[in-house]
């Protein structure tokens, strides 16, 4: 499994990336990261143990919804969002090397890169279906107990963390704080850039994993 779980890991360092750009771009995170960003705003914790102890709330929420239904191998869910947060705690020293944008040109520019990185980290930590985040996870459990299609709980999950970001950015903070320009423009195009990415890479992905899936078989 060597060439799969090291092009899981990317995938997953990469959305990191991502998402350090978006912070530095100050336009606003990706949905699926504004409540983490929430919790570092309002709580101070660093952003790399917030996202942790969200993707832990994440994996309780899937034991409620799920039950008797929830597996015991879903709670390696956990390692993967300790190593997604120490991935993320990286991802954001690393962009403390970059200066803060003043102009909004560059700021848009950043969001760009963000979204790529994000998409790219995408296309490469689902082909090898080792483990998903627990934001999937917890999605995928709600389909399965709802028999709502993935993409619909998807799109609802997405504008709920948006709406308890926001909402609680203004209470908190009278401001929108982790919601921006930059959330909306991410949720619209990760997936039309993952699209993309896809239709140029997704055989090459699949022939360098096939070695991979052949020893599994034999």
């Amino acid at each position: 499994m060597t060439k799969r779980l090291l092009t899981y890991l990317l995938g997953l360092f990469l959305m990191t990336i991502g998402i350090g750009f978006s912070i530095k771009s100050n336009l606003g995170v990706s949905p699926v990261s504004s409540i983490p960003y929430t919790i570092t705003l309002i709580a101070g914790i660093e952003m790399g143990k917030a996202t942790i102890l969200f993707h832990i709330i994440l994996i309780l929420m899937q034991i409620v919804i799920l039950r008797k239904d929830f597996k015991i191998k879903n709670l390696s869910q956990l390692v993967v969002a300790v190593i997604f947060g120490y991935f993320t705690t990286f991802s954001n020293h690393l962009m403390t090397f970059l200066p803060t944008p003043e102009n909004y040109a560059i700021r848009l520019l950043l969001l760009l890169i963000s979204i790529i990185f994000v998409a790219f980290g995408i296309f490469l930590y689902l082909p090898p279906d080792i483990v998903p985040l627990a934001g999937e996870g917890a999605m995928q459990a709600v389909s399965q107990k709802t028999g709502i299609a993935f993409p619909r709980v998807k799109v609802a999950f997405d504008t709920s963390m948006v709406l308890i970001s926001g909402i609680t950015c203004l209470s908190v903070l009278h401001g929108l704080g982790s919601v921006g320009a930059g959330t909306i423009i991410s949720a619209v195009l990760v997936g039309t850039v993952l699209s993309f990415i896809m239709k140029l890479f997704r055989e090459r992905l699949d022939e360098f994993l096939k070695d991979d899936c052949e020893v599994i078989c034999y």
